[in-house]
């Protein structure tokens, strides 16, 4: 017989994260695809107390417990259509890390660069990060090797790291403005829009088998909107056109 008592439990986020990502199009799937997606993880009150992260510093890698916050839905499917499998097969939701789940909690490793303390703030420096602005974090556990690593684990239909589906090409006004931005702090800018572009982040349904087509996008990184496009199957960055935040 089957025990219906089961408690209903809440949680409070004990950290919020500040990312390079400032909306779902073109998140990476998984945590390290990309590694020069970097992010900023901050304590909150009233967790935000240096002696909580005594000994972190020692870990290369840290887990990160998290809330899918912007995919938060009232009803929830028994099945989901990864992109990993081209959006057109569907599988058991349990059997995916899709966002889309009957409790919208994820799960991330990442890696640790450094933690600074500024006044009252606690700050983790992150590397591999795929998770969008304004992510809720309810638990931080360190990434421990010899339990967390198991290379003989079977991965069902992600069993290899994804291959890099697009060439990636900047028109000589991107280079001129990503180059700018490198010059005033922002390292690594060219290499990120790379490894984000080249794996693909168009949902499956646009894909289009006409490899002649053109297809203009346009995605939200740091202050800006990233402007690309799809011509005989490459991807090609055409501007970097700057966001006024009020």
């Amino acid at each position: 017989m089957i025990d219906n008592s089961i408690d209903e439990y809440q949680f409070k986020p004990i950290a919020v994260v500040h990312s390079c990502f400032k909306e779902k199009f073109g998140i990476p799937r998984q945590p390290g695809i990309v590694p020069e997606a970097r992010a900023v993880l901050e304590l909150l009150p009233p967790y935000n107390r240096p002696e909580a992260l005594n000994g972190l510093s020692d870990f290369s890698h840290i887990w990160l417990i998290f809330v899918f916050h912007q995919a938060i839905r009232e009803e929830w499917s028994p099945t989901v259509r990864p992109p990993r499998l081209g959006g057109n097969r569907r599988i058991g939701v349990f059997a995916s890390r899709a966002p889309f789940r009957p409790n919208p909690v994820g799960l991330s490793v990442v890696a640790l660069e450094k933690i600074e303390y500024e006044e009252d703030r606690c700050l983790l420096y992150l590397q591999g990060a795929d998770l969008v602005d304004g992510t809720p974090v309810l638990d931080i556990k360190p990434y421990v090797p010899y339990a967390d690593a198991l290379p003989e684990a079977r991965a069902g239909f992600a069993d290899e790291f994804p291959e890099q589906k697009l060439v990636v090409n900047f028109s000589q006004l991107a280079e001129t403005q990503i180059a700018e931005r490198e010059r005033a702090g922002n390292k690594g800018l060219r290499q990120l829009i790379t490894q984000v572009l080249a794996q693909d982040p168009r949902p499956a349904y646009y894909v289009d088998n006409d490899p002649g087509k053109e297809q203009v996008f346009g995605m939200r990184l740091y202050d800006f909107d990233l402007k690309w496009r799809i011509n005989h199957g490459a991807a090609e960055v055409t501007e970097l056109q700057h966001v006024r935040i009020d």
